[in-house]
Parts: structure tokens; sequence; C-alpha cells
């Protein structure tokens, strides 16, 4: 799952097509991520 994640990010934080929204997307699934690995639900 790390893997996948670090894989799909090298473009940013600027890509032509994509403008800077998948920053955003992708600091929200960290976010969730990250709670759940400390609340132990992954």
């Amino acid at each position: 799952m790390d893997l996948l994640l670090v894989a799909s990010v090298p473009a940013w934080p600027y890509s032509r097509t994509w403008g800077y929204g998948p920053s955003g997307t992708v600091c929200a699934g960290l976010i969730v991520m990250l709670w759940l690995v400390l609340t132990g639900r992954v």
C-alpha cells in the first residue's frame, strides 16, 4: 500500500493536466492513513 502511494506521487506538486489539486488529495489520504495507523485499525 505504501509503495503504491509513493509511486503515485512523483509528478507533483504541479502537474500540467491536474494543476495543484492532487497534492491536496494526497495530503488528505496521508492524514487518514496516519490516523488509522495510530488508532490501530490497519
